[in-house]
């Protein structure tokens, strides 16, 4: 898909308003730590110089701010992610949904709060074109984060007059054809091991072809928002997922990691699919060799309680069943035709047109 606006955008924004009227009537939206995956993954880079070993990179993906995830939820968890002390952080995409007027002042506010010791990162992902990717890049950098889609950030360590590098690309959204590989290629410091942010998964396959990269990490697919018990994987793969929809992989002799994310989009369901906060330890063979210790697990999900932080079927059926989601769409179709603010109160409507 070439395109920068996905077919109906229009209608796409009318049912993300229709839905988000109906959103507190279906779940309680106290903020709720204990439902999130807080995930670890150790990753041994290689050539990764000792000043870097246990280097910490906090990841978000996928937030979609509006669609369910509120202001309230995104403040809960930049709170958890602030307390990771996080050395980088590292944003990879698709801020919000189809409406983006609606939240912008929050997601700057929100992601203003954000503390790194070195830096935030950023890439953007699809959505965020379909909304307006000028305007997200502004509140990126109004927030204090840096935009590297299609560039390169080199993070230096000095110590005794020695200095090492720890280089991170971005690639911009690949799903629209907007990444510029050669362009980061043409930046990507010689010295230095790199790290690759990058919306959609799939593009591990070209990423890890440099050589140059000894870890990817994407968003995008939202864990398919449903993985089979037991088998942890989904089949519910979207375009740019396909292969990579969830988890840790090894594509070549580089890791690539696809998060879960912290919003939906489409449908609000997540079954066995617990939203997810990552934290990337960067290990130096070096130390490690040097400490001759075990390692922990590749993978550690430190806590989550699987409540549900969004609604299942049966809430959905209890509160507001199919018949009624397309009425209510229906009805605001019906409002838009006589010219008629769908959101505003339908009693304020009657009465006016009554007065007429």
């Amino acid at each position: 898909m070439s395109e920068d606006k996905p077919t109906a955008l229009a209608a796409r924004q009318m049912i993300q308003k229709a839905m988000t009227v109906t959103r507190e009537k279906i779940v309680p939206m106290e903020f709720d730590e204990s439902v999130y995956d807080i995930v670890e993954v150790n990753v041994e880079i290689k050539d990764l110089d000792p000043m870097f070993h246990n280097y910490k990179i906090v990841n978000l993906s996928d937030l979609h701010l509006g669609q369910w995830l509120t202001a309230e939820y995104l403040e809960g968890v930049i709170e958890i992610v602030n307390k990771q002390n996080a050395d980088m952080i590292a944003l990879t995409g698709d801020y919000v949904s189809y409406i983006l007027d609606d939240v912008a002042d929050d997601l700057e506010r929100c992601l203003s709060m954000l503390k790194a010791k070195d830096v935030s990162l950023a890439v953007l992902g699809n959505h965020d074109h379909w909304t307006d990717p000028d305007r997200i890049r502004e509140i990126l950098k109004n927030a204090g984060i840096i935009d590297i889609s299609n560039d390169v950030y080199t993070i230096e360590r000095r110590r005794n007059n020695r200095t090492a590098k720890l280089n991170v690309a971005g690639v911009d959204s690949t799903m629209l054809n907007k990444e510029d590989l050669d362009k980061v290629m043409e930046e990507l410091p010689e010295e230095g091991p790199a790290i690759m942010l990058a919306h959609e998964p799939d593009f591990a396959d070209i990423t890890s072809l440099t050589g140059r990269f000894a870890l990817q990490i994407s968003g995008h697919s939202h864990g398919g928002q449903f993985i089979i018990p037991g088998l942890n994987t989904t089949i519910l793969r979207g375009e740019g997922s396909q292969k990579y929809p969830v988890g840790e992989y090894k594509v070549g002799d580089m890791i690539q990691y696809t998060s879960k994310g912290l919003g939906t989009n489409v449908f609000w369901l997540r079954i066995n699919c617990a939203p997810e906060i990552t934290i990337f330890k960067l290990k130096s063979p070096e130390v490690e060799d040097k400490e001759n210790k075990n390692h922990k697990k590749p993978i550690y999900i430190r806590h989550s309680n699987q409540k549900k932080i969004f609604p299942t079927r049966e809430d959905v059926d209890r509160f507001l069943n199919p018949d009624d989601i397309a009425d209510f769409i229906e009805g605001k179709i019906s409002q838009i035709a006589n010219n008629l603010n769908p959101f505003e109160d339908n009693d304020k409507s009657k009465d006016e047109r009554k007065d007429k």
